[in-house]
């Protein structure tokens, strides 16, 4: 008998799956999300329109505000029983790459205690040469860094038992040249916002801002293990 049709008769001898009845959609929609929603209960009010600016307006985040945000972020993420923390980027190999740190860290005195400061949350120094570069530079020059992108939530990734805060970034070389697919998506939208709302202006003076969106495929199989 062929494998295939020893995958089909064990279908019939597989066990029954007990499928728990889930939670409202709206219930747990976003709650593995920093989005704004959650900064407002998180973050001082002055931290919190400060991260408003910089999602909606593009405005920078200060070292004192990007210290405040830096904490709230912690304290939420800490209440997920999250521990670690990496910045989150896509390089030029097709696939995501991450730099993981933890939260824990010892005070000059020996104290242990848990920190995560504005300057981790804005910019990590991963090993450039690991991650190709399209020709821009030699494979030698190590500098890279990763900035932090706002317009993109942070977001808990858990795999098995494992929670890990995720920082959405760009990742760029030390000259400036960018080395992922974000950063050149980041400015094609911004030169996209800038000539669609002067194209908008004609018609109504009020506007200030055009958000692009993307349409996802919403096709999906569902396939038996044991085929």
């Amino acid at each position: 008998m062929s494998l295939r049709f020893n995958a089909i008769s064990n279908l019939i001898t597989n066990p029954d799956t007990k499928v728990e009845k889930s939670a409202k959609v709206t219930g747990i929609f976003g709650s593995s999300v920093f989005n704004l929603k959650t900064g407002r209960e998180f973050l001082s009010d002055e931290a919190f329109k400060s991260l408003q600016a910089s999602v909606k307006n593009n405005q920078k985040i200060d070292r004192v505000m990007a210290n405040q945000i830096a904490n709230g972020i912690r304290a939420w993420a800490e209440s997920k029983g999250v521990t670690h923390f990496t910045h989150w980027f896509q390089p030029l190999t097709g696939s995501t790459a991450e730099k993981h740190d933890s939260f824990f860290t010892l005070k000059s005195d020996g104290t242990p205690i848990e920190q995560f400061e504005g300057d981790a949350l804005v910019q990590q120094e991963p090993d450039a040469s690991s991650f190709p570069s399209g020709g821009l530079r030699a494979t030698f020059e190590a500098r890279g860094y990763t900035a932090w992108d706002p317009s993109s939530p942070p977001f808990i990734m858990e795999i098995g038992q494992g929670k890990t805060l995720c920082i959405p970034t760009i990742f760029v070389s030390y000259t400036g040249e960018s080395l992922d697919y974000k950063a050149p998506l980041l400015k094609a939208l911004d030169a996209l916002n800038k000539a669609a709302v002067d194209v908008c202006n004609y018609f109504d003076k009020n506007v200030t801002r055009v958000v692009p969106t993307l349409g996802w495929e919403q096709e999906y199989f569902v396939v038996d293990e044991a085929l």
